[in-house]
């Protein structure tokens, strides 16, 4: 695998509108399963050589999907609004990412996709061609956006993350007992959700 810190690749923005909200109105249970059963040192392990551990992954998810909710809450009342990137690294080093209960975030998945899938499903398609301005992209259309967060979702469930690297790279089962299946499921909960852009 060339780059470990993009083990699903990268979003090329083509897809169907409706297909992409399925997709993230089911993400919330999609990281529930992955994490589901997960030791505390799983949790704890990383997904990759210097990369975040599995917890910190699954807390970025809510970090990252909040951020979305808001460029299109900004986006449908402003005109081409300025957005705000955050520094995803150092959000993820914050305590209470490197710590806290995975349920806190999936619970915060939960309410804030049911918000976000509902918005998602009234827009029109002249909603979903507003736009927001991001330093680093430039003019983002709320269509492409959708896309974006879906495409996460569908290319990480077909990568089947980081059991294919030949020197064995991805999250380790390190405690005793544990069968490939629960080697897969931390893969999943860790490698598809490396994220870009923020």
């Amino acid at each position: 695998m060339e780059d470990l810190s993009y083990p699903i690749g990268k979003y090329q923005g083509a897809g169907d509108v409706r297909q992409w909200i399925d997709e993230i109105a089911t993400a919330p249970a999609r990281l529930r399963a992955a994490v589901q059963g997960l030791s505390p040192e799983q949790l704890d392990t990383p997904y990759r050589p210097g990369g975040w551990t599995v917890r910190q992954v699954a807390h970025h998810v809510p970090d990252s999907h909040l951020n979305s909710y808001v460029r299109f809450r900004l986006a449908l009342t402003e005109a081409e609004p300025i957005i705000k990137p955050y520094d995803q690294e150092q959000w993820a080093g914050l305590i209470d990412a490197r710590t806290a209960p995975v349920e806190v975030s999936l619970s915060l998945l939960d309410a804030l996709h049911e918000r976000w899938t509902l918005l998602l499903r009234s827009l029109t398609p002249a909603d979903w061609r507003r736009t927001f301005r991001h330093p680093e992209l430039g003019l983002v259309t709320l269509e492409w956006n959708a896309g974006l967060y879906a495409w996460l979702w569908t290319a990480s469930r077909r990568a089947h993350h980081f059991a294919a690297g030949p020197d064995g790279v991805g999250v380790k089962d390190k405690s005793k007992g544990k069968g490939k299946g629960q080697k897969s499921k931390m893969r999943r909960a860790a490698g598809g959700l490396s994220p870009k852009p923020t």
